[in-house]
């Protein structure tokens, strides 16, 4: 490390610690990120709250609201980007965001949505053979040395640093990347940094193994993408790792997801957090069976939160490899499914909790940290709320780990499948209450009418059904069940397309979740094997998905009461559910349904989970009406009472956001390859009719 890097470092850390010392006594002084109309954050600011203190549209002025542009990203590569969850940022009056498979990062007019610059990385075969291209979600800034610089990680696993005006490549940043098309400087490839400690790697190159920058991990060890973006935390890139989905993972070696930090100012590679512990450090008695040293995942897919005078910054994390069998794995196999706090200098664990023991549901946490302060009886408390897949919220002191309400370790039900070793107790939240329908029973069936209970008995009747953590089941299992059913499913619960959303004014947190449950069939490793094309790892687990099951739907009508999806307003300062809203409207092929004739069946919800955005006056969802027209709605935050309605081009699939410039007030709709920008009136600028 250079001296004068060292010094910062050393200054950086000296600040930390003095802010560490008084941050008990001064508490936090709000999350930078929204002042001024801007929207620094994927979600708005550092602790992902999505709010911003703008009123100037509010409940008088709502429904005049009116497509100001729309930018299409369709032409920007060779396939049509339909999956893309990426949410602007608006910093210094321009929109950043990244887009398309190729994921190229640009920039955009705010007032008429014109493209700036556009970046994109050169071609590799290890993009290519990355998973879930689209999926970048944003890009990070910081301002280094005086210059506003964009941060993006891209599907093939490099950093780049961006100058923010030019979208060129920064000077004198990063290092040499041997390929053709790289520059000599602004990027760093990630994947030897990541990989240049670990056991397997290690192993691979004494046997004449070599590291091809072009193609990457080798898929007998493993495979790594990026799903986040990075965020800056004083003066620190934090970066996350991704991997190939693993409910679609037959064996059982990969790459371990350790989180890795950056100097800002010169891509200086500085700390590596292991995600999965190595010997010595805390957590590794957890993985027995040594599975430490082969198998991998427990990288993050959500974004990051960070508290920066804390010096903190939280990782959400996903399961081990595979998902659904862990008998190579036994243990409780720390940190997967956890919240990590990490020292933003130096990587030091400061705390963590973990969500689920020994993850086989598909409980990954899905979305990034919501930091708020709250007062829980008179007690200014700095607060962290993780909402989850399986329908709670986990919540603590964001400086301590300590939780706000007691958490008791519950007894759950034990596996059928041969050779899996479940923990015998979850952590179970006294506080708030679920969110979600957990587990599931005959008294949670639909009763519109006897006849659709009845048939809704008869499609669960060949599922095991149960509690929370009801586990999966092989196929010729002694209970001869087809599969077990568990609720949630993967699905959630709370997921990536739905992130939650705070008021910190008030405390109040907004949690949207969508009713559903799933089933999967196990058999031998070898036969699940087949469903997949070039998996990655070399030694087939002795159970995985060899196909999926549900009940299905009763001529169209879920099997489960409603409501179908939901927002749900919880008070932080008490931990109490203040109300409960559906999203959207009950659709029209429900509401008319020739076997609920006659019946108010009352809103369901449309089944979708909503995006959200918190102002100072409402709150902002969009959702759909029963014909299945986009909408944006307007509620109050207190009630959830319907302010005003507007209809919109299109649904939010992923993230909203809103900010101002040059005096007006925008709200941003993403969906897939589209942003559209609503506003009042006289926004819209002069020869843009909006498309």
């Amino acid at each position: 490390m250079h001296s004068s890097i060292k010094v910062q470092r050393i200054l950086a850390f000296f600040f930390s610690s003095i802010a560490l010392l008084f941050a008990s006594q001064t508490m936090a002084q709000g999350l930078t990120g929204t002042e001024n109309g801007e929207w620094r954050y994927l979600g708005g600011d550092a602790g992902n709250t999505r709010y911003s203190p703008l009123n100037q549209i509010n409940a008088t002025n709502f429904s005049d609201l009116e497509q100001a542009w729309i930018w299409r990203s369709d032409n920007f590569g060779p396939n049509l980007d339909y999956f893309s969850r990426s949410t602007p940022t608006y910093v210094d009056g321009m929109l950043y965001t990244v887009a398309t498979p190729r994921r190229q990062g640009s920039a955009r007019d705010p007032a008429t949505g014109e493209n700036l610059w556009t970046f994109r990385e050169p071609a590799t075969i290890r993009h290519q053979r990355s998973p879930r291209q689209a999926y970048g979600k944003g890009v990070a800034h910081a301002e280094v040395n005086g210059r506003k610089v964009v941060y993006i990680t891209t599907p093939g696993f490099f950093l780049w640093a961006l100058d923010a005006k030019t979208g060129k490549p920064l000077e004198n940043w990063g290092e040499p990347v041997p390929l053709d098309g790289f520059g000599q400087t602004g990027a760093v490839d990630l994947i030897p940094k990541l990989v240049e400690d670990w056991g397997p790697w290690q192993d691979y190159v004494v046997a004449g193994g070599s590291y091809d920058p072009d193609y990457g991990i080798p898929r007998e060890l493993g495979m790594v993408t990026a799903s986040a973006p990075p965020i800056v935390v004083n003066g620190v890139v934090v970066v996350l790792v991704g991997h190939q989905p693993s409910y679609g993972q037959t064996r059982i070696e990969n790459v371990p997801g350790d989180i890795m930090g950056f100097d800002a100012a010169t891509g200086e590679f500085l700390w590596k957090f292991h995600s999965i512990p190595r010997p010595g450090e805390v957590g590794n008695e957890t993985w027995e069976n040594d599975a430490w040293q082969w198998t991998g995942d427990v990288s993050s897919w959500a974004p990051l939160s960070a508290d920066q005078d804390l010096n903190l910054v939280y990782i959400p994390t996903n399961s081990a490899t595979i998902d659904f069998y862990g008998g190579f794995r036994p243990g409780d196999n720390l940190f997967s499914a956890s919240l990590i706090a990490l020292d933003a200098n130096t990587g030091e664990r400061a705390w963590h909790f973990q969500m689920v023991h020994h993850d086989i549901w598909n409980y990954d946490t899905p979305t990034a940290p919501i930091l708020l302060d709250v007062n829980i009886e008179g007690r200014e408390v700095p607060a962290i709320a993780q909402a989850t897949k399986q329908g709670f919220v986990y919540a603590f002191n964001r400086e301590t780990g300590e939780p706000l309400w007691p958490m008791l370790e519950r007894p759950v039900r034990r596996s059928q499948v041969p050779g899996e070793k479940l923990s015998p107790t979850q952590p179970f939240p006294t506080k708030p209450e679920p969110f979600e329908l957990q587990g599931i029973s005959l008294d949670d069936l639909v009763d519109f009418t006897p006849e659709l209970r009845q048939l809704a008995i008869e499609a669960v009747s060949e599922f095991e059904i149960g509690p929370l953590f009801n586990p999966p089941l092989h196929y010729d299992n002694a209970l001869g069940k087809t599969a077990a059913l568990w609720c949630p499913g993967g699905g959630g619960g709370a997921n990536i397309n739905g992130p939650a959303a705070a008021d910190p004014e008030s405390g109040i947190l907004y949690v949207t979740s969508s009713t559903g449950c799933t089933a999967r069939v196990l058999g031998p490793g070898a036969e699940a094997d087949l469903r997949w094309n070039a998996p990655t790892g070399s030694t087939f687990a002795d159970y995985a998905v060899v196909r999926s099951a549900s009940p299905g739907r009763i001529q169209g009508i879920p099997i489960t009461k409603p409501p179908y999806s939901r927002i749900q307003a919880i008070d932080m300062n008490t931990g109490d559910t203040l109300f409960t809203l559906p999203v959207g409207e009950t659709p029209d092929n429900i509401a008319n349904h020739p076997l609920l004739a006659g019946i108010d069946v009352g809103n369901t919800g449309s089944g979708s989970k909503a995006t959200m955005v918190v102002t100072k006056n409402m709150l902002m969802y969009s959702g759909a009406t029963g014909d299945g027209t986009p909408h944006l709605f307007a509620v109050d935050k207190q009630t959830g009472e319907e302010l005003a309605r507007i209809e919109t081009s299109e649904l939010s699939r992923y993230g909203m956001m809103t900010y101002q410039h040059d005096g007006h007030q925008y709200v941003m709709l993403q969906n897939g390859p589209r942003l559209t920008a609503m506003a009042l009136p006289g926004a819209i600028v002069a020869g843009n009719d909006g498309h």
